[in-house]
């Protein structure tokens, strides 16, 4: 199954102006450090037992911590896990959504993603012309991407902010797959 790393990232309120990410820049990963664990988190092989696996390892980290998130794993449009911790809420939800989208548009973490726009001197709700309430590259979902195959899906938290939700998900893949 997997390894270990980090924890999990932040959000706007709906209808709330986006203030950017809040994150001290000495704790920030390079779109390059990005870029390698997206290269290094690849799976053999993904079924519905891995789905429930992964799901059940990061409600596991989240009740550890005591973190109010929820937890969703979608597979070629299919919502293979979802679970909502104690503190969640709805809007929860749909930031899954929203980061899951841009996974499913970029082939790459949300996180990196925003990234990839910052170190550009922008944003993306600025320059990417997509719909900021359909859309968001703020950390927290992941592509599970398939050794040979490619981007199959995402596993996405959201209740923590964002480096935080993309760090949980990067250690719940490390550990998963054992790297």
């Amino acid at each position: 199954m997997t390894s270990h790393s980090q924890k999990a990232g932040s959000h706007k309120v709906s209808g709330q102006p986006s203030l950017g990410p809040r994150i001290a820049p000495e704790l920030t990963p390079s779109v390059e450090e990005l870029e390698a664990q997206q290269r290094h988190l690849v799976f053999r092989q993904f079924s519905y037992e891995d789905a429930w696996a992964l799901g059940s390892l990061l409600v596991e980290l989240a009740r550890e911590r005591q973190a109010p998130v929820a937890v969703d794993i979608h597979r070629a449009g299919q919502q293979l896990f979802h679970s909502a911790l104690p503190g969640s809420t709805p809007d929860n939800d749909a930031w899954i959504d929203r980061k899951r989208r841009v996974v499913e548009r970029y082939g790459a973490p949300s996180y990196l993603v925003g990234a990839r726009f910052r170190a550009k001197g922008t944003t993306f709700e600025d320059d990417s012309r997509l719909d900021p309430d359909t859309y968001a590259a703020h950390g927290g979902s992941f592509p599970i991407t398939v050794e040979g195959v490619g981007v199959i899906g995402s596993v996405t938290v959201s209740g923590l902010p964002q480096l935080q939700d993309h760090r949980m998900v990067v250690e719940a893949l490390e550990i998963f797959l054992k790297v």
